[in-house]
């Protein structure tokens, strides 16, 4: 058999329009084995499929109405003073869940994080903040004294000047709006001890910081559309976090359980094919812009649905260190020989070895999802499921 020249291979399988309804896992099938016949090449065993988590929601019809997210912050919080505290800054992401916030009270104190929000959209620059003695892990700012030190400052991408776009979109909604800020979760407390918290990752030590400090009532987003509003769509475990703008007065969330879907999609590979591969949903990847210092990872997870063998770690060797350390005196086909020797022989747990040292053991999720949200792209590729083969592969295979 000739040897292998090709390692990981990550393709973007155009499929049809997903709508509300359709058979996602016939759809899924159907277009990679089509993929497959068209390009001349064939399904292994452990390649990925993975299908991007906005055309699961599409198919489940999980959507919900600014009117909804209003009547259910309404019921949970009162309608009067809600402390919004740590949002991204996105147009996307929280822009139209902040107007259904805001038609479910009388106002809101909006509470931005800065220099930057939970995922590094700026609001200021470090070099203004350091250049005007502002402490900002202790500081609480008004928007007067915001803009009397800062001034105008647009989104390096978008050219918005959020604090001025969210200040709009909460008085349009027929909603007073105050905005301060702060780091410091319960410096929202002199304001409001109703509070909704909308970061991502920090959530659970945000809650628990306000509950200790004796906040009457304290909601994330994942606590907001958690479950229907007229019957609506909902996302029992995120609420509204991963969610995104559909049109101006909807929203698509994250979608609900989906594990029957990957284990449909894997059992039909393997009833049409005999390959038994691994499938997974994936979201945003899990990784940080270098020019405007934004990491990606708006959802709440990279994956919210994989088949098993997508559980766990890499378990590799730093091909560098053995070719610069351990045989540092072989080379040609000796050298080959010996880290390929290594590489069957390893040690199914290297956490702390050097040998695999510089190989970043993050989830395979994390890591595989980053990959397909690179190769699908978030315009218009058409590309929802992506087709990864070889990421199993080492140097010996």
């Amino acid at each position: 058999m000739a040897e292998r020249r090709v390692g990981t291979v990550s393709r973007g399988i155009r499929c049809p329009i997903i709508r509300q309804g359709d058979d996602l896992a016939g759809i899924v099938t159907a277009s990679v084995l089509e993929a497959a016949e068209a390009e001349g090449f064939e399904l292994r065993d452990r390649d990925v499929i993975a299908v991007t988590e906005s055309v699961v929601a599409r198919s489940q019809g999980n959507y919900c109405t600014v009117k909804d997210i209003a009547e259910d912050v309404r019921n949970k919080l009162g309608g009067e003073t809600v402390g919004v505290i740590f949002p991204i800054l996105s147009r996307n992401r929280f822009a139209i869940c902040l107007r259904g916030i805001a038609m479910g009270c009388r106002k809101i104190v909006l509470m931005l994080s800065y220099p930057s929000d939970e995922v590094g959209n700026c609001l200021v620059s470090l070099d203004k903040i350091d250049a005007s003695g502002v402490n900002p892990y202790s500081d609480v700012l008004s928007l007067q004294r915001y803009r009397e030190l800062f001034g105008e400052n647009r989104h390096e991408f978008t050219g918005v000047d959020y604090v001025a776009y969210y200040r709009e979109l909460i008085e349009a909604a027929g909603c007073e709006a105050e905005i301060i800020f702060a780091n410091q979760a319960k410096a929202i407390l002199d304001y409001t001890d109703n509070v909704i918290n909308c970061d991502i990752h920090t959530r659970a030590r945000t809650k628990r910081i306000l509950k200790e400090a004796g906040a009457k009532t304290v909601l994330g987003l994942d606590e907001i559309m958690n479950a229907p509003v007229n019957g609506s769509g909902c996302n029992e475990r995120y609420g509204l976090l991963g969610s995104n703008k559909a049109t101006e007065d909807q929203v698509k969330l994250f979608p609900r359980e989906c594990k029957d879907l990957v284990l449909t999609i894997q059992k039909n590979i393997l009833d049409k094919t005999g390959r038994h591969v691994e499938v997974m949903i994936y979201g945003d990847g899990a990784f940080k812009d270098p020019q405007g210092k934004i990491w990606e990872l708006a959802d709440p997870v990279v994956s919210p649905a994989f088949t098993d063998g997508l559980i766990g770690t890499p378990n590799e060797l730093k091909l560098k260190y053995l070719a610069d350390n351990d045989f540092a005196d072989l080379s040609g086909e000796a050298l080959k020989k010996a880290i390929s020797d290594s590489i069957r022989a390893k040690d199914a747990n290297l956490v702390g070895k050097m040998a695999s040292e510089g190989t970043t053991p993050r989830q395979l999720t994390d890591l595989i999802g980053s990959l397909c949200d690179l190769t699908s792209g978030s315009g218009d590729k058409g590309t929802p499921v992506v087709l990864v083969q070889g990421y199993f592969d080492n140097y010996t295979n």
